[in-house]
């Protein structure tokens, strides 16, 4: 009983998700305000993860270079094989998936709270009287926004994650920088690159419109507005991994 239950909670706010998605790609009313939420969305969304980003990305490319030198160290094993397996973590998932797990606390507790706040304080119904339509007014700019800046913050982490691993290959003396930077270089295949944008675009859209949602729909006062940020988070994180799960079957086939 209580698995049907669960079912058909999740049918319906699958249906109210679709719907809710309906409103908000419909045709902009002022082309010119949307561009204006738009760069403010990418400025608030955006920019400012950029720190977080950087500071998270130098710190785990320097565990990983540390780990993989010690755990894989052996006689048969090519020193180059810590660069290159540095850089294909980072390619391939850190940068990518985990990064966008991160954000999706950080960023997609914001969305969910920002905008369960104004339903709460009914400042949505109040531009639905005026004739806005609230739905693509208020998050059609925010899910363009991280579709946009995103990617360029996996290109930061990924960079940042190098700057880190070969600053502790340097600096600590874990191996010889040679052989790191070989190994970074080795076999590089520019798909990778790709692979992590797409499923950049792919996580940002997840962050979004499901954080989103849960505002947008937020029920019972401020302590909805918390519940909703909390739910959008876990939901968020758990369609993030299963879609890189598809995502990395499809792409790396």
């Amino acid at each position: 009983m209580k698995l049907f239950k669960l079912l058909l909670n999740g049918l319906q706010s699958l249906g109210k998700y679709v719907m809710l998605m309906g409103r908000v790609f419909s045709a902009p009313e002022r082309i010119r305000v949307y561009l204006k939420q738009y760069v403010n969305e990418i400025v608030k969304l955006g920019v400012d993860s950029v720190g977080i980003v950087l500071l998270i990305s130098f710190f785990i490319g320097a565990v990983i270079c540390i780990q993989i030198k010690l755990n894989i160290e052996s006689p048969w094993m090519p020193r180059f094989v810590v660069g290159y397996a540095t850089r294909e973590i980072l390619l391939l998932e850190f940068s990518s998936s985990i990064m966008c797990l991160i954000l999706a606390g950080k960023v997609g507790s914001n969305i969910a709270s920002e905008i369960g706040t104004m339903r709460v304080t009914q400042q949505i119904d109040a531009l639905e009287i005026m004739g806005v339509n609230s739905a693509a007014y208020l998050i059609l700019p925010k899910a363009l926004a991280l579709m946009t800046i995103i990617p360029v913050l996996v290109i930061f982490s990924i960079t940042s994650g190098i700057v880190g691993a070969f600053c502790t290959a340097w600096i600590g003396h874990v191996m010889n920088v040679e052989d790191f930077i070989y190994g970074i270089q080795y076999s590089f295949q520019e798909w990778y690159i790709w692979v992590s944008f797409i499923k950049s675009v792919v996580f940002a859209y997840i962050i979004a419109t499901v954080s989103a949602y849960f505002g947008y729909t937020v029920e019972g006062g401020s302590i909805g507005v918390g519940k909703a940020s909390t739910d959008s988070v876990v939901t968020s994180s758990v369609l993030i991994l299963f879609s890189d799960l598809i995502l990395t079957q499809l792409l790396m086939a």
